[in-house]
């Protein structure tokens, strides 16, 4: 259970940090959602591949 609330937390700072990156270098800032879809699909495929080691 800690695992998905630490998931939960680090994925919305990670989307407030690539959207905040993004109006700092005035590109377009992608939405909230898609930042944290993105997170959660990289950080599993990362522990997927860390279980098959």
């Amino acid at each position: 259970m800690e695992g998905i609330l630490s998931l939960i937390v680090v994925s919305l700072l990670a989307a407030f940090c690539v959207r905040w990156a993004a109006i700092r270098l005035r590109i377009p800032a992608p939405t909230r959602v898609a930042v944290i879809t993105v997170f959660v699909l990289v950080v599993g495929a990362l522990y997927g591949q860390h279980l098959n080691a």
